[in-house]
């Protein structure tokens, strides 16, 4: 009796699961496992959203493996401890699991594999399996990753892409390994209201409504803050509850400008898995170097937490800081903006802005969300890294009749159309009786404070 292991991370499915598949054909039993670290924990993986989720996630893969006659086993501790001990109980010959691009999953990755060989069990790494084209599969002459997004899009858009696997009918697990019970949603505190529910059920359902009624104007709509007509998809990405080879396959065949432009966002995804795997550091420093600095201390730390709370003055910022805390989730139009504010009208450090996104996002990826943060203030991959995003222009180009704002800041709310995203020009305004901060700061002022602090280098 043949035995394999395969460990799950951050791909909670059993659908186009490559590691699924490979070790359910190569055994005659299969222990699907997920541990439960502190040290992922103390990684950053421990917002209270990201928890919520994560054991939605966990509590879907465990019936539907259960549908299939297997269990999920949970075990708490270091994983490679974990691990190992399921190994040496069930005598497997192998593990299975799908490849990192983060530092934290490249060394877990070595260690697991150092200790297995050591008990004569083999590990196998699977790419694909988080991202469409595995990190370092297309690089550029003289390096070993692309730098900027369009050539690398060119390239990836040629690679072929597999056909997604369908899963398993049946997964047999032994008997013997003990598991501790699969976390609730109820056991998390301290959660956005309006937090989406997780598992890959949720995931495959939304994704063949939003394909059917969505994906056809997505080209035209997808900026639209009010319409809200993105997928809304990148939840269940971040935690594998999707296959994205699996979304690029289903637009794909659907085709049109729309499934272009939703498939050019999941180059994007995968663009920023191989900057980060080829620069892991990125993570935390700046990927190119600039000249200046950033503002400190007192009056920086109220613009900071006015920024937080979604009290600028500017109610395009203040709408999507908000909608970030009640929902867990932001409009990506939103995250430029707000993002852009920070670093370059506040000249704050892109880091203070990435660690409250992470705090708050479910979909808070190392990946996306530092080197996007990155992108913004300067520091990243964009090739004009000066570029300023003025909020109120973009908020009447991107919510011209203010329902967004409206939805999000109530005391706006009696404003009407395009005005409410200058509520400070409004002659005989009441701003005692309206309750909303005047801006923080001049956006002509905030511009020039940047090209002192953070101009061309």
């Amino acid at each position: 009796m043949t035995v394999s292991v395969v460990l799950y991370t951050s791909d909670l499915r059993v659908h186009d699961h490559p590691p699924l598949r490979a070790a359910v054909q190569g055994a005659d039993e299969v222990v699907p496992l997920f541990v439960r670290d502190p040290a992922v924990d103390r990684a950053g993986f421990a917002a209270p959203n990201r928890l919520a989720f994560l054991a939605d996630c966990l509590e879907d893969l465990d019936r539907s493996l259960r549908e299939r006659g297997g269990r999920l086993v949970v075990r708490e501790g270091d994983t490679v401890s974990e691990v190992r001990a399921v190994v040496r109980q069930t005598d497997a010959d192998e593990v299975h699991m799908a490849a990192g691009v983060t530092a934290f999953a490249r060394r877990r990755e070595a260690r697991l594999r150092g200790a297995l060989e050591e008990d004569g069990c083999r590990l196998y790494v699977h790419d694909g399996v988080v991202t469409v084209v595995p990190p370092g599969e297309v690089v550029p002459q003289n390096s070993d990753h692309f730098a900027v997004f369009t050539p690398y899009h060119r390239r990836w858009a040629a690679e072929p892409v597999r056909v997604p696997f369908a899963a398993p009918r049946r997964v047999c697990v032994p008997s013997g390994p003990r598991s501790a019970p699969v976390p609730r949603r109820s056991a998390v505190t301290d959660v956005s209201p309006a937090l989406p529910a997780g598992g890959e059920t949720e995931a495959r359902k939304r994704l063949g409504s939003w394909l059917a009624a969505h994906l056809d104007a997505y080209e035209e709509r997808h900026d639209d803050l009010a319409g809200d007509a993105t997928s809304r998809l990148s939840p269940y990405l971040h935690f594998g509850a999707l296959s994205a080879t699996e979304a690029v396959h289903r637009a794909a065949r659907r085709g049109g400008a729309g499934a272009d432009a939703f498939v050019r966002q999941l180059c994007w995804r995968d663009f920023h898995h191989q900057v980060l795997a080829a620069r892991p550091e990125a993570s935390g420093a700046d990927y190119r170097s600039r000249s200046g600095r950033w503002r400190v201390g007192g009056d920086a730390e109220a613009d900071l937490a006015a920024w937080r709370e979604g009290r600028t003055g500017y109610p395009l910022v203040d709408a999507a800081m908000r909608q970030l805390a009640h929902e867990g989730w932001m409009h990506n139009r939103g995250r430029l903006i707000t993002a852009s504010f920070l670093a370059k009208t506040l000249c704050v450090d892109w880091r203070e802005g990435a660690a409250h996104f992470l705090g708050l996002l479910v979909d808070g990826d190392v990946a996306n969300n530092q080197l996007n943060w990155q992108w913004v203030a300067g520091t990243g991959t964009d090739t004009r890294p000066n570029r300023v995003l003025n909020p109120v222009a973009q908020a009447k180009r991107y919510d011209p009749d203010g329902r967004y704002v409206r939805r999000w800041v109530p005391e706006l709310a009696g404003l009407d159309g395009p005005a409410v995203h200058e509520p400070w020009r409004l002659k005989g305004l009441d701003r005692a009786a309206l309750a909303y901060p005047d801006p923080l700061v001049e956006l002509s002022e905030g511009l020039a404070r940047f090209r002192r602090l953070r101009g061309p280098s």
